[in-house]
């Protein structure tokens, strides 16, 4: 048996839209799992591939606002049955947005209260299935991010509600587990990635010396989905290259 062939497996990755969302559902994909893939905007055709390396190649893609929790309660969802859930819608503001008060919540409601909120709208579909949850946290959970403080505290906060919900949801049959990514290209990043002196500057904090992918990070989530993590939950993986070993 080949434990990483999802095949026969139905796997939503919330904001699989773009940048490592995008590239954990094309792993899922490439192994074998029917992939459905949520974002904010109308049609995938809304999506410029060449801004963010979106591919939505063999998935189905539905316009779903989890930051709304009535929108997430209502959605009638294209599938009847879900093995695996990934979880990673985020957002965050520059230039000390987020030390405005109305920032700060809209921060926190993306990176967090949607989390919960689609968690609970798939618990059911998840417990029939004994399937499996990835919450996407960051570097962030870990640490301080200077001029970011609702992401780093929405971040942290995944990192127990991971260890919460693998606890209280392991009767059901249901892991919960997590990935931490370091730095990764993609549009979020793009403040760093595309300002050359700060580029060079982040390889020599990262032992690797480089960056991740968004498809090095779909490999480990598609590790804690398999049956070869059977006995990990409630764990958030940092994936950063060895960037905080030291």
């Amino acid at each position: 048996m080949n434990e990483i062939d999802f095949h026969g497996k139905n796997a939503l990755v919330v904001g699989g839209s773009s940048g490592i969302g995008n590239g954990i559902a094309r792993v899922f994909r490439d192994h074998g799992a029917t992939v459905f893939v949520s974002g904010t905007r109308a049609s995938a055709a809304d999506y410029n591939k060449d801004d963010d390396g979106a591919d939505f190649t063999g998935m189905t893609y539905f316009q779903w606002d989890v930051s709304d929790d009535k929108v997430v309660e209502n959605l009638k969802p294209p599938f009847s049955t879900l093995d695996t859930l990934v979880l990673s819608q985020g957002i965050v503001m520059y230039k000390r947005a987020e030390f405005e008060m109305p920032n700060f919540r809209k921060v926190v409601d993306v990176n967090l209260m949607s989390v919960m909120s689609c968690l609970m709208k798939f618990h059911e579909m998840l417990k029939a299935s004994k399937g499996t949850v990835v919450i996407v946290g960051s570097g962030a959970s870990f640490h301080a991010v200077f001029g970011n403080p609702a992401y780093s505290a929405s971040k942290g906060a995944l990192v127990t509600l991971t260890k919460s919900l693998g606890e209280a949801w392991a009767t059901d049959g249901i892991r919960v587990n997590g990935i931490a990514p370091g730095l990764v290209a993609t549009k979020i990043t793009k403040v760093t990635w595309d300002h050359p002196r700060r580029y060079e500057d982040s390889l020599d904090d990262i032992p690797l010396h480089r960056w991740g992918t968004p498809e090095e990070m779909g490999g480990v989530s598609l590790f804690l989905a398999s049956p070869l993590s059977s006995y990990i939950t409630g764990q958030m993986l940092v994936v950063d290259g060895g960037m905080y070993l030291s």
